[in-house]
């Protein structure tokens, strides 16, 4: 493992780089103006990952930069490998494999239509504070308009 991927003297264990990875993603979201960007711990959830990445984008070409970059620096960065891409060509959502991550990348339409932070309700959100502005996270519209 890289330097990157130590913290204090010690490899990273599995759910460690797997939030890592997730708050990367998420991080990189908001510097490509994604909105409404929410972590969900899924590890109560189901065994098959640790975190969901849920963010909006507001035009295709924006959610390809969104996916491209979050490519960027998961791979070339911190070293993991993607698994597999879905919708990239329809660009309404796009969905990241990363195995112990998945990130979702939504047309705001089809955010409100799938709603999986519903779907996964009883999953805990991961605090965002210091990775992401307060106005690019999930809720930040409804606290603004009242």
């Amino acid at each position: 493992m890289s330097e990157k991927e130590k913290e204090v003297g010690k490899e990273l264990t599995t759910q460690e780089r797997s939030l890592k990875l997730a708050l990367a993603a998420a991080e990189t979201a908001a510097e490509n103006r994604g909105r409404e960007i929410l972590v969900l711990d899924m590890q109560g959830q189901t065994c098959l990952f640790d975190y969901f990445v849920i963010i909006t984008g507001t035009s295709r070409k924006q959610l390809h930069a969104i996916s491209e970059e979050i490519d960027h620096v998961l791979e070339d960065d911190l070293g993991d490998k993607r698994l597999g891409i879905e919708g990239y060509r329809e660009s309404r959502w796009i969905l990241l494999d990363y195995g112990s991550i998945i990130i979702h990348i939504f047309e705001e339409d089809l955010r409100e239509f799938y709603q999986l932070e519903n779907l996964w309700a009883t999953a805990s959100h991961v605090d965002l504070t210091g990775v992401v502005p307060e106005g690019q996270r999930y809720g930040a519209q409804q606290k603004s308009s009242q």
